[in-house]
Parts: C-alpha cells; structure tokens; sequence
C-alpha cells in the first residue's frame, strides 16, 4: 500500500480534504462548493469565499479520515494547497495543515495547486514520465511539459483571461447562471455553432500563447446588435452564440495543443482542469491526439474541478521525491509552476499567476 497522505485544498471556492494512497486508491474525497454562496454576485467573492473556508476545513478533514475509516495517527503526511489562488483561502488552508502537523508530528508538504492538476493523470491512470499536459481552468490555462513531480516545462500560456473565466464572463452577458461552464455548454446543445463568425485569438501567430478576452468582447457586440435589432435577445439567439463561443474555445485550444504537441512530442496527452469537463473541447483533443499518435487521458469529471484528492497525491509524489516543509511554509497568491519561464504578458505588477 505504501504512502498515506490526507490532502488539504482551499485555492478558490471549493473547500476539499481527501485521503489517498500511493497505490492510487482514493479513500476518501469531500468536497464542500461554495455556488450558492456567490450566486448573487456573478462570480467568487474573496472574503465571503475565505470565510466559508474557515468554517468548513475542520469538517471536510473530519469528515474525509471518517470515511477513509482513519485517524490523524495512521497517516504518512499532510499535503495542502499552499498557492497559487485566492489568499484567504489558501492561509485557511496552510494554517490547518501547519496545525495539524505539529500537532500530530507527520510531515508537511506543500503543493501547487496547479502541480495538483499536472499530476492528476498519474493517479487516475498511472501514466509515466513524460507527458504534456493542458491545464484549463477558471483562473488558469497553460500548456506543459511534465518530467517529473517538480519538473514543469511551460511552453504556452494564455496572456489574458483563462478560459474558465472567459466561459463565466459570457455566461453572466448572456443572463445565464455561475457557474458559466456548465450553463453555456448547456445551452450550446441547441444552438448553431456556425451562426456568428467570432474571431479565433491568435491563431494567426507562432506558438502556444491563448488569448481569450477579445473573443468575450466579440460576443458582447454581437449581444448587443441583436438586442438593438429586435429590442432583446431570443432564446435561440442565446443557444447560437454560446454554441458558437464553445467552438472557437474549442478549435483554438485544439489547434494551439496540436502546435505544443509538435513543440515538445510526448507519448500521452492529458487535459486537467475545470473546463476540462467541456465535451466539445475533449472531442476536440482526442482527435488532435489521435493525430499525433498519442495516447488521450482525461480525468474523471469530480477530479476535473479543484479537489484534494489531486493535492494529496502530489503531495505524496513530491515526498518521495524528498520534499519536506516546515513551520515557515507560507501560503502564496502567485506560484508559476516553471520557475525559468518568463512572466505571461498581463501578469500584472504582481507578478506572473501561473
């Protein structure tokens, strides 16, 4: 059996604790959303998410070892989320952690929670090193090339919004529900993805980089043309430009992985990430693999979205890669996972996100 780690996860809106094995059996994984309580604003609220976290840590970590039928005494070692993400979330986290390991003696590792999603394909499916992998979420979107549990190679990225972000932007223009993923690929099953000639962001250039925020502004126009021709917006019209919207998403980040494919060949392409979940996108990679004579791997949905399951996992791999942390772990908003690459363009003053 080997390793047993608890896994500890508060980056953004889901409150998660989850006990895994090395063997790659999941014991237990809870996770507490937040959707409700960020319903009324269109989006997460960061001290309303913070709090939550607060308030529910405690729980799902109980709740997580009485499932996996544990107690604090029988474990190997505490993972958690220690970046990047929302801050509140994340210290919530750490100091948890922090107070559990000190409390019980198991050691500490922290984890990126992007690391988290990279090394989701090894515990779902056991693939080897090398891999690429398309990390596509709410705040994130990159592509990279994966050696090993702390050896990232970023060849691409996206310079504005992420692609989750860019889906829950359209969602809340369009009147459709938070979170705006699920809503707009709904409503896209009736719609003609052929109807409104969006532009595909960046396709005219060289290499991996995305960019997503023109193509949300393109569907505000569009949006707002309808509503000025026939004073609103039709639910057909609805269906047709979240259709259209999910097939630009779609055949950009298939064209742009069959370029990151070429760039760094690798035996096996995996997608992680909340909009990973898409349909559309997965038909869209699986050709673009199947093209390059690689093998497709796609997490189950509950391992797509932030869970930690993913965190204990990478936890328990960056162990026994000989990784230790201390009391002085600190909980960081901003954690590129390749340290050499450059800072995306629109980073911000801060500092490179991802």
């Amino acid at each position: 059996m080997g390793l047993t780690f608890l896994g500890i996860e508060s980056s953004c809106d889901d409150t998660a604790a989850a006990v895994v094995r090395e063997d790659r059996t999941i014991l237990a994984s809870v996770v507490a959303g937040q959707t409700s309580l960020h319903a009324d604003f269109g989006g997460v609220v960061p001290e309303i998410a913070a709090r939550a976290h607060a308030e529910k840590l405690d729980i799902c970590v109980e709740e997580a070892l009485r499932k996996a039928g544990l107690r604090l005494s029988d474990l190997d070692g505490i993972a958690v989320t220690a970046g990047p993400g929302l801050i509140g979330g994340v210290l919530s986290g750490v100091m948890l952690a922090k107070g559990l390991a000190a409390g019980s003696g198991l050691p500490l590792i922290g984890v990126n929670h992007l690391a988290g999603h990279a090394l989701t394909p090894r515990l779902t499916d056991g693939i080897g090193y090398p891999y690429l992998m398309l990390l596509v979420s709410g705040g994130h979107c990159q592509f990279l090339s994966v050696a090993g549990p702390e050896q990232f190679t970023r060849l691409g990225g996206t310079i504005d919004d992420a692609p989750g972000e860019a889906f829950d932007k359209v969602a809340k223009l369009l009147g459709l529900p938070q979170p705006g993923g699920p809503a707009v690929e709904a409503a896209a099953r009736a719609g003609d993805p052929r109807r409104f000639a969006l532009p595909r962001p960046l396709l005219d250039r060289p290499g991996c980089d995305l960019s997503f925020s023109g193509l949300k502004t393109a569907v505000l126009r569009q949006r707002d043309a309808l509503a000025a021709a026939q004073g609103g917006l039709h639910e057909q019209d609805r269906a047709d430009l979240c259709a259209s919207f999910e097939a630009v998403v779609a055949d950009v980040l298939a064209e742009k992985t069959r370029r990151a494919l070429a760039l760094a060949p690798a035996p096996a392409l995996a997608v992680a990430g909340g909009v990973a979940a898409n349909q559309s996108l997965r038909t869209a990679l699986q050709t673009v693999a199947a093209e390059a004579g690689a093998t497709f791997l796609a997490p189950p949905l509950q391992l797509c979205t932030d869970n930690a399951a993913m965190i204990a996992w990478a936890g328990i791999e960056s162990y026994l890669a000989g990784r230790r942390d201390g009391m002085d772990l600190a909980a960081r908003p901003r954690w590129p996972l390749d340290q050499r690459a450059a800072p995306m363009l629109g980073a911000g003053k801060r500092g490179a996100k991802a």
